[in-house]
C-alpha cells in the first residue's frame, strides 16, 4: 500500500478562511487548472507525520506553522494511495515559494531528450468553496473535513462562520 501525507494551511480572513494548494509542475500540467494539498509519499522509515513535514517544506520552501494540529483524516484515492492530511492554521508569503523537489520526464514527447521539471510550479490561496473546486477529486473530502472542524457552513456564497 502507498501512503502519502500531507499538510493543508489554512487562513482567516474576515470571516471567510483560505487554504493554501500548490500547482502541480511539469508540461503536462501547465496549461490546468487543478491543484493539490502539499503532500507526498511516505518512505518506509518514516512516520505519517514526519512525511508531511519532509514533504511540505520540499514542495513549498516554506517553515512549518506552529499550532495545534487538525487530523483530517485519510482517503483513499482510486490507485491503491491513500492519503493522510492534517490542517494547521498559518500565512505564507506566496511570492517567497520555492520548490525543492524535481522529477524527470521525456520532454517534448518522443523526443528522446530527457528535461527536469519542478513538482509544484506555484501556490496559491483559495476560499475554501473556490478550493473544493480546484483540488483533485480524491483531496475534496480533506477540505470538507476542515469546513466542519471549523464549523462553517456552505451556501452559495463563500464559506462563512456558522451562527449556530
Amino acid at each position: 500500500m502507498i501512503r502519502s501525507a500531507g499538510l493543508l494551511i489554512f487562513r482567516k480572513r474576515g470571516v471567510n478562511v483560505e487554504v493554501l494548494l500548490c500547482h502541480p509542475g511539469g508540461p503536462f500540467w501547465a496549461k490546468k487548472d487543478t491543484w493539490s494539498i502539499p503532500k507526498g509519499e511516505v518512505a518506509e522509515d518514516e512516520s505519517l507525520e514526519q512525511a508531511l513535514e519532509r514533504e511540505f517544506v520540499e514542495e513549498t520552501s516554506f517553515d512549518i506553522p506552529q499550532g495545534e494540529r487538525i487530523n483530517l483524516g485519510e482517503a483513499k484515492q482510486s490507485s491503491s494511495k491513500t492519503n493522510y492530511v492534517w490542517a494547521v492554521e498559518g500565512d505564507m508569503d506566496t511570492s517567497k515559494f520555492a520548490c525543492r523537489s524535481t522529477f524527470e520526464m521525456e520532454w517534448p514527447p518522443k523526443s528522446g531528450k530527457k528535461q527536469e521539471f519542478p513538482e509544484n510550479d506555484r501556490v496559491a490561496w483559495f476560499e475554501l468553496s473556490q478550493a473544493k473546486q480546484k483540488v483533485f477529486k480524491a483531496q475534496q473530502v480533506f477540505i470538507d473535513r476542515l469546513s466542519e472542524r471549523l464549523n462553517i457552513t456552505q451556501s452559495d456564497a463563500p464559506f462563512q462562520q456558522s451562527l449556530l
